[in-house]
């Protein structure tokens, strides 16, 4: 790589317990140069002395403990951006219960009930993650969300690597089925509902298959509604890809749930992924059964 080249930058921020540690650990093991807490005042001079120094892959893990300099954050990536510097900006984020039970089980305190924003008395654990919620609002709007809620470390570590495995530059459309039993994803920029579609689940041979499976594929390209819903959530998607493409979105989720996330969501992510995928990037998520893989 020529000094001085534009590096791969990829900037790691999100609620507190969200899984930020393991995706970093997972950059690492994937090739890129990883500093965590960086202040954002740092972000410019890091990203030109690496540039500098040649470095092909740095990721930079930025949260609510600079939350001082947090508003100087975005300025700067879009500064880095205008200069020809490629930024890409991932968020993870949980449900509440989530964050919770995770704090409760590794018995660490969040850094917003020790010591408040401005040295207030220390808070409630919800009262921290909600105002941590409100620090961090505009950046997650302008990020690509991971939704940790339901994931394993090895799951979350997987789809942060097939995310930065993707070529930057160019939207990525990713496709991902849950169940809706387990709760919707926040990450989702779009969600489909296929409950109101036949469902495989109460034919007894199809019950212990998934969307995956040839039988269960069959069935449902034979019913009409399946044929029908795809179809308009593949014009829909058509009709807006120039305009999300013109808006230099870097990633789009689409999520697609049914009842259980394992017949009727899976086959749909699988579909649709076929149908984009000569004209766009595109990666396949499967909430449900990825948790059991």
């Amino acid at each position: 790589m020529a000094a001085d080249a534009p590096t791969d930058v990829v900037l790691l921020t999100g609620i507190s317990g969200s899984g930020k540690s393991v995706a970093l650990h997972a950059l690492e093991d994937a090739g890129y140069f990883c500093v965590d807490n960086l202040p954002p005042e740092l972000l410019r001079e890091f990203v030109r002395l690496e540039r500098q120094r040649a470095t092909p892959r740095v990721a930079v893990a930025v949260d609510v403990r600079s939350a001082g300099s947090l508003p100087q954050l975005l300025p700067l990536v879009r500064e880095l951006r205008a200069a020809g510097q490629p930024v890409r900006v991932l968020f993870l984020d949980a449900g509440t219960e989530a964050l919770v039970r995770r704090f409760s089980e590794t018995r660490r305190p969040h850094p917003l009930t020790a010591h408040g924003v401005h040295g207030e008395l220390a808070r409630a654990l919800t009262e921290a993650i909600e105002i941590e919620r409100e620090l961090l609002a505009e950046v997650r709007e302008s990020s690509t969300v991971i939704d940790t809620s339901h994931l394993r470390p090895a799951q979350l570590a997987r789809w942060v690597r097939d995310l930065v495995g993707v070529a930057g530059g160019t939207l990525t459309l990713v496709f991902e089925s849950f169940a809706y039993k387990h709760g919707v994803p926040l990450d989702a920029d779009y969600m489909f509902d296929m409950r109101v579609l036949p469902n495989p689940f109460y034919i007894r041979e199809l019950r212990p298959l998934t969307g995956r499976d040839e039988a269960v594929a069959q069935y449902l390209q034979a019913q009409p509604e399946v044929g029908q819903m795809l179809g308009q959530i593949e014009a829909f998607l058509r009709h807006w890809l120039p305009a999300l493409k013109a808006a230099q979105r870097s990633y789009l989720t689409v999520a697609l749930g049914c009842t259980g996330g394992q017949h009727r969501s899976v086959y749909a992510v699988r579909s649709l992924a076929r149908r984009f995928g000569d004209e766009a990037a595109t990666l396949v998520r499967h909430r449900e059964l990825d948790i059991h893989a």
